[in-house]
């Protein structure tokens, strides 16, 4: 057992902080009061600390990119525009340099995902940022489909993909199969085994979103238009033009990943990406994460995205849900992380005021339990 005491906390429910003692039992948060007492567990003394969720990162591709110059890519597959048996699962290496970063920003669990190269990319897996052994750091998997439209598979496949149309046409035609492989399996009715069907088997029966990469607004509409004709669930991802219709987007519903922000846009489709546009979103009522989309940016520096949203005149409890409880929903593991409440993982943030805040970094960062990271 581990009781923390002391310390300030933002469980990322409650929009106002509170002093209150931690009570970790078996990796889990047992009791959440004042003065607890536990003549048998460990003390560890959070005088003066704020006491935050493990961060979130809802769309990243660390463990499969490289690190300091290493470029393995072994996130896309330039070859093929069609891909669903293809599992972000089987290509990260949880040693790689990526996942120290991302401890000492806080950040303990990711959402990995393939590139957005191919029209429908493959499964992404929701895991920690700390372990050995992937398949001991799983928190869900697959824990959504990656989809993409736009100048990504226009530019990498350009003599597979020439156009929207084609894109377009190829998610559709591979879901409505999909769903027809699906039926005659449940029918019990005789059908050839096929990989790329059987991975979006979990897509037609909603128990995973497509993950869609869209930009432009009529990208983003295209993937809402999909979704609805095909009766599948959706989150999209960067929309990058969302401020221009975030009244429609929250009218939708889907959650929305936005970023990354930091660096200068460097496609046409991505030039209007704001965080005062993300503001705009959440306060016309979307739910929205944000995302590093590492490497692009450093996975280390996720809570400061949230801190872009807070210098555009959102409030700290608003912004620290996009890096918590909103990633957490999204990807559908809102059980196990992204608050401070009891039964959920202890996984917990220690820092001298808002890590949000460029000049406030975790000083202590727990992963069920255990210390995974101090400062200094």
């Amino acid at each position: 057992m581990l009781l923390i005491k002391n310390g300030i906390i933002h469980d990322a429910v409650h929009p106002e902080a509170y002093a209150a003692d931690i009570l970790i039992e078996n990796g889990k948060i047992a009791q959440i009061e004042e003065n607890i007492s536990a003549p048998d567990a460990e003390v560890y003394d959070a005088a003066g600390m704020d006491i935050y969720p493990g961060f979130i990162d809802a769309h990243t591709h660390i463990g499969m990119f490289g690190y300091g110059g290493v470029r393995t890519q072994d996130d896309v597959e330039k070859g093929d525009r069609c891909v669903p048996s293809h599992r972000a699962v089987d290509a990260i290496n949880p040693q790689e340099d990526s996942f120290e970063s991302a401890r000492r920003g806080g950040v303990t669990c990711v959402c990995i995902a393939p590139g957005s190269v191919s029209c429908i990319g493959g499964s992404a897996v929701a895991m920690k940022t700390y372990g050995v052994r992937i398949d001991d750091m799983i928190v869900k998997n697959p824990v959504a489909m990656k989809i993409a439209f736009g100048e990504n598979p226009k530019s990498a496949l350009t003599d597979k993909v020439t156009s929207r149309l084609t894109i377009a046409a190829t998610i559709r035609d591979t879901l409505y199969f999909a769903k027809e492989y699906e039926e005659k399996k449940r029918l019990g009715q005789p059908v050839a085994y096929s990989p790329k069907y059987e991975a979006l088997i979990p897509v037609i029966r909603k128990e995973i979103p497509l993950k869609a990469h869209a930009h432009r607004c009529d990208d983003i509409f295209t993937a809402i238009r999909i979704a609805k004709e095909l009766d599948v669930k959706l989150t999209l991802e960067h929309v990058s033009d969302g401020g221009m219709i975030a009244d429609t987007l929250a009218q939708e519903g889907y959650p929305v990943v936005l970023g990354p922000f930091m660096g200068q846009s460097k496609k046409d489709e991505n030039k209007h990406k704001s965080p005062a546009d993300g503001v705009k979103m959440i306060k016309a009522g979307c739910s929205v994460s944000v995302m590093t989309d590492a490497p692009i940016i450093e996975e280390g520096y996720l809570p400061l995205c949230a801190g872009l949203f807070m210098r555009e005149g959102l409030d700290a409890f608003e912004a620290l849900k996009t890096i918590t409880i909103n990633p957490a929903k999204h990807l559908g593991i809102a059980d196990r992380v992204g608050s401070i409440e009891v039964g959920k993982d202890a996984d917990l943030v220690l820092a001298h005021g808002c890590p949000m805040e460029m000049t406030v970094r975790p000083e202590v960062v727990f992963g069920d339990g255990k210390i995974i990271y101090t400062a200094g």
